[in-house]
């Protein structure tokens, strides 16, 4: 399981991956608050097709944490990152410095 944390005003957050649910979560202080799900495709990359945060969370920064954690992992284990979710889709394009191998997806491109 892999994991990161951040640590703000608003409690502990913290990534893990489940990689027999195909999903990252995010919690904080300890509760589930949101998830960001893939398919792994044949050639083995990551497709992201769903990001979640819980809206008793929201308001807190906990999807771009959660995103930027989900990538940086894919990154980290050499896969590439098929954006089919859009609000990883629009990480991405807000975050051009981030260092990835990237499939657009004609829908996302």
């Amino acid at each position: 399981m892999t994991e990161q944390h951040r640590e703000d005003g608003a409690g502990t957050a913290r990534v893990r991956h489940d990689e027999a649910a195909r999903r990252f979560v995010i919690e904080t202080d300890g509760v589930d608050a949101g998830f960001t799900a893939y398919r792994e495709r044949a050639d083995g990359a990551f497709d992201f097709v769903h990001t979640e945060v819980d809206p008793a969370f929201s308001g807190r920064g906990l999807g771009g944490t959660l995103v930027e954690a989900a990538l940086t992992r894919s990154r980290e284990l050499g896969r590439t990152i098929v954006p089919h979710c859009p609000f990883v889709a629009a990480w991405l394009r807000r975050h051009p410095g981030f260092v990835a191998d990237v499939d657009w997806p004609d829908d996302a491109a």
